[in-house]
């Protein structure tokens, strides 16, 4: 595992010793949410690509970040890339709206096309199991700072990098990175 400013990230890691050498079902793809109009989702369904995991808000200092990821999203999608956004009102009640709304706003503003999941908690006493594992169990330990945080996961759900909130989603660690993991089968 090496670190970088605002940049952490591990090599793969495709076996688990529990699973004496053979690939099992990694821990994140056993997590359904329901998307931001509440339709359950088997992240499951997005074995194989490799992944952007990002809680957001609308009334944030990093809010434009949405741009980024969006222009992230149309360049690699064709290639097995996904951003799945998840709007939290953990930080400064920076996400007050409903889902419906966060919908509006990511839509009308942003034009994302992206997966937008619906609100959940992403740390304190409600925090939703996906961000538990992803702060506690995942190679990369530690609570969510803020809006923003992104997980960068690989083909195989393995956690192989976590970027700071106000970390550029087009910065040249992160497109390196991805373009990395994408190369990888």
């Amino acid at each position: 595992m090496t670190a970088a400013r605002g940049v952490v990230f591990a090599e793969e890691r495709l076996t688990s010793p529990a699973s004496g050498g053979k690939k099992s079902l990694a821990p994140l793809y056993r997590f359904r949410l329901p998307d931001i109009d509440g339709q359950p989702v088997d992240l499951k369904t997005f074995k194989g690509k490799v992944l952007l995991i990002v809680n957001t808000a609308s009334m944030c200092g990093n809010t434009p970040q949405y741009a980024g990821l969006q222009e992230m999203y149309e360049r690699y999608r064709e290639q097995g890339f996904e951003v799945l956004a998840f709007p939290a009102n953990d930080f400064g009640q920076q996400e007050p709206g409903t889902n419906d709304e966060i919908k509006g706003f990511c839509y009308t503003k942003y034009s994302v096309s992206f997966p937008l999941f619906s609100k959940i908690s992403v740390t304190g006493n409600e925090q939703h199991p996906l961000y538990q594992y992803l702060t506690e169990q995942s190679p990369f330990p530690g609570r969510v700072t803020w809006n923003f945080q992104k997980y960068l996961v690989n083909r195989s759900g393995q956690v192989i990098g976590k970027y700071d909130p106000g970390m550029n989603p087009l910065s040249k660690t992160i497109i390196a990175d991805l373009e990395k993991a994408l190369a990888k089968s």
